[in-house]
């Protein structure tokens, strides 16, 4: 811990949201502080920066990924899931057995880079079964859950909601909204989505709105923590606002920034 300007002992807790298999910046991201905390999608599926990463162009190759990419970009969901199919009728491996694998892989190595302590919450595009057998005692895992750290009080939501990209770990509007209501008031709401404000949703380089949560909106206004910290949105529209009392902050893309957000207390 570091000393506080009154002379007594301050918390500096590091935030990271959006990983997506930077595993050698995450396992250097607690660095000058006395915990991290991860706000999820650990796994890397495919790269929109550079097509050639992920398991996606492992599987079928960077053509096929500029593809995916250019459809999924231009909203053409329905062609994107066609061309999916088509690729994956053409090769002669299980679907789910070489995701599973590859997801695996992925979290053997992301895993053993959290430092001790590590407090962490799922993205939409992680697994939530696997992470049992990956986290190791220096990780905690929470959802719909709560945890003191440096005497705050820090309550955490994983996951996404539904959108037409069908990612691993969306849920129904209903399931989310009660694991906002279970996590209750708190100094530090973490999540993986922001709240429904236009501009911390809208990601300028993919060019649409992603999708946040009304229950969480709603829940800042009504319960008033100190901080909301989410990410999921890349590169949104403001990074950072104030509702209310609370102040939101998308604590940045880890994936390529490798720099963890700074909360100190």
């Amino acid at each position: 811990m570091a000393s506080s300007p009154g002379g007594g002992r301050s918390t500096r807790v590091h935030v990271v949201s959006d990983v997506h298999g930077n595993a050698a910046d995450l396992a250097r991201a607690k660095e000058g502080a006395d915990a991290l905390v991860c706000l999820g999608d650990l796994v890397l599926f495919l790269d929109y920066a550079d097509h050639s990463r992920g398991i996606f162009p492992d599987l079928f190759g960077t053509e096929n990924a500029h593809r995916i990419v250019e459809l999924r970009t231009a909203r053409r969901f329905e062609e994107a899931r066609d061309f999916q199919r088509g690729l994956w009728a053409g090769i002669d491996v299980d679907r789910a057995t070489a995701i599973e694998t590859a997801v695996r892989k992925q979290y053997a190595e992301l895993f053993a880079a959290f430092p001790t302590p590590t407090y962490a919450t799922y993205g939409n595009v992680d697994v939530p079964p696997l992470w049992r057998e990956y986290a190791g005692p220096g990780t905690t895992v929470l959802d719909g859950q709560r945890v003191e750290i440096g005497g705050w009080t820090f309550g955490f939501v994983g996951g996404g909601l539904r959108t037409p990209m069908r990612t691993p770990y969306e849920i129904d509007d209903e399931e989310y909204a009660a694991k906002i209501e279970a996590v209750g008031e708190v100094d530090v709401l973490c999540t993986h989505i922001p709240p429904e404000v236009p501009e911390l949703v809208y990601d300028t380089v993919a060019r649409r709105f992603e999708r946040g949560s009304t229950a969480l909106l709603e829940a800042i206004r009504r319960t008033r923590p100190r901080y909301s910290l989410f990410g999921h949105v890349h590169q949104p529209l403001v990074r950072r606002m104030r509702i209310g009392a609370t102040e939101c902050v998308n604590v940045g893309h880890f994936a390529s920034t490798g720099r963890p957000w700074a909360l100190e207390f």
